[in-house]
């Protein structure tokens, strides 16, 4: 197909203006490649960049240092993905948090107007991967994890995993209808037990949540590590000292980093743990904190969005809806703060915490502190919100196996009599809390609000007169809180949708 490279005009880039609607009305494409100005002066670099548009019949656009030089170009598109391409030796923190408030300036509500993936490797062979390897959708059928959360294993066909609540434990299930059966092994031995359970199950999901770094994954109860070297993993046994590296496969995989600190920070360095899971283990596609985290919601809560709605989400749209329900309630306790960025200037976390909580007293106008319950979480949003990473085509279809015996209830939607009407249909059997994420987590994520990722965006949608729901509709979904849904019984959102 016919390329054309649109030239981005410099904005200042803590310029937070949102595009025209005369802008956005002109274009409305569905994808967006945004690259740097050097990957596109790099032939191999550039290749990756057009492989990507060519898949997805789609323009791309430059920048000179960050994405949000090309905020113009972008606001001219309007599209509903964007990838980024770049090489990682510009990718960093300050990068990530940067995309997540780049993708709220597009107009004037809170919420994010497109959903977005980085696409980077080791060189750009390795980001050719990243592409090639998301063209065709992936079920998740095997797992291996460092936490105990999905130990149910009811999403997989083979799951094992090492406990981060009991020291030693560890289990698996081997078969879609086996049992799962669980042992210990001392202390010393879990990093290799980890490492065994990796090479044999070949997972096509990894999820951790254990101590990290841009250079290291510990195992729970810091009992080992994984590292990087040359762009590829190995094992350090901290009793022997002793390196191993991991047997790969090659198979591609997802990682879902939901609850590590910093492991999702490339550190504008190839050397980087994200970058040799993402090119010797041949992750496709990985999220992960840029921060040292603690609050937690954001990865936990895109974990639970995932495992609550397997049949429903990919994981893009999983990551995506959290987000936009953690801005809602974000903004129901401090709308001053979403325009604000959280401070992680300082090395002292509870240096960074006291001045957090002295902005959060001034917004609040009363003082609270440690001690004040409400504190935390209305800090911890704060904190949480934009540091995320998500590294990969965000179109590419991974979805989990649904859960037959959950399967409860169908929506549906189309336009009629001039509306846009989402129906909902729940069986007989249908379960609310387990619709609302079966208590997963809840101390990170409480209750799931209803969620609809819409099929398609829509212009200005709004509910219709005389609908009462407490409900977020956004173009690109819906959110419903408190539904009261009751099973065998059919339920209507009515929109108003311009033309």
């Amino acid at each position: 197909m016919k390329r054309v490279y649109i030239f981005a005009i410099l904005v200042v880039a803590m310029m937070v203006t949102a595009c025209s609607k005369e802008s956005a009305a002109q274009r409305d494409y569905d994808y967006l490649v945004v690259a740097s100005e050097a990957v596109m002066a790099d032939g191999e670099w550039a290749a990756v960049a057009e492989a990507l548009a060519n898949k997805h019949n789609a323009e791309i656009v430059t920048y000179t240092s960050a994405p949000r030089d090309a905020f113009e170009a972008i606001c001219e598109a309007y599209p509903r993905y964007v990838a980024i391409v770049d090489k990682p030796e510009n990718i960093g923190r300050d990068f990530v948090i940067d995309l997540h408030n780049l993708c709220r300036d597009m107009d004037d509500d809170i919420y994010a107007d497109f959903l977005w993936g980085i696409i980077t490797g080791y060189d750009a062979e390795a980001a050719m991967k990243m592409v090639t390897r998301s063209t065709e959708p992936l079920v998740i059928r095997d797992a291996v994890a460092s936490i105990m959360e999905l130990n149910s294993a009811k999403w997989f066909d083979n799951y094992a995993w090492v406990d981060d609540h009991t020291k030693g434990l560890w289990g698996e299930k081997r078969g879609r209808d086996s049992e799962i059966v669980t042992d210990t092994v001392a202390p010393e031995e879990v990093l290799n037990k980890f490492k065994s359970l990796y090479e044999t199950y070949d997972p096509d999901l990894v999820v951790t949540a254990a101590h990290a770094t841009q250079k290291n994954l510990e195992m729970p109860y810091s009992l080992g590590n994984f590292k990087p070297r040359d762009g590829k993993l190995y094992a350090e046994n901290i009793f022997t000292g002793e390196e191993s590296d991991i047997v790969e496969s090659g198979k591609r995989r997802v990682y879902t980093a939901v609850g590590n600190c910093l492991i999702g920070d490339v550190n504008n360095t190839k050397e980087s743990m994200a970058i040799a899971w993402m090119n010797g283990s041949n992750v496709t596609t990985m999220i992960g904190y840029v921060v040292t985290t603690w609050h937690g919601r954001s990865g936990w809560g895109a974990l639970k969005y995932w495992v609550a709605n397997p049949e429903r989400y990919n994981l893009a749209e999983a990551v995506f809806m959290n987000q936009q329900d953690f801005l809602h309630q974000h903004n129901e306790w401090t709308p001053e703060l979403l325009t604000e960025r959280y401070d992680f200037s300082n090395d002292d976390f509870w240096g960074e915490l006291t001045s957090a909580g002295e902005r959060l007293s001034e917004v609040l106008g009363r003082k609270v502190d440690f001690n004040d319950a409400e504190y935390w979480d209305m800090i911890g949003f704060w904190h949480d919100r934009d540091v995320l990473a998500y590294y990969g085509d965000p179109k590419w279809d991974v979805r989990l196996q649904p859960v037959a015996a959950e399967c409860d209830y169908t929506v549906t939607s189309a336009m009629r009599d001039g509306e846009y009407v989402i129906t909902i249909t729940t069986d007989e059997d249908f379960n609310l809390e387990r619709m609302q994420g079966d208590k997963f987590k809840q101390e990170h994520v409480l209750d799931l609000p209803f969620s609809y990722f819409l099929p398609e965006r829509l212009n200005n949608p709004r509910l219709a007169e005389e609908q009462a729901w407490n409900a977020v509709v956004d173009e690109n979904f819906v959110l419903v809180y408190d539904p009261a849904f009751e099973p065998g019984k059919t339920y209507e959102i009515r929109l108003v949708v311009e033309k």
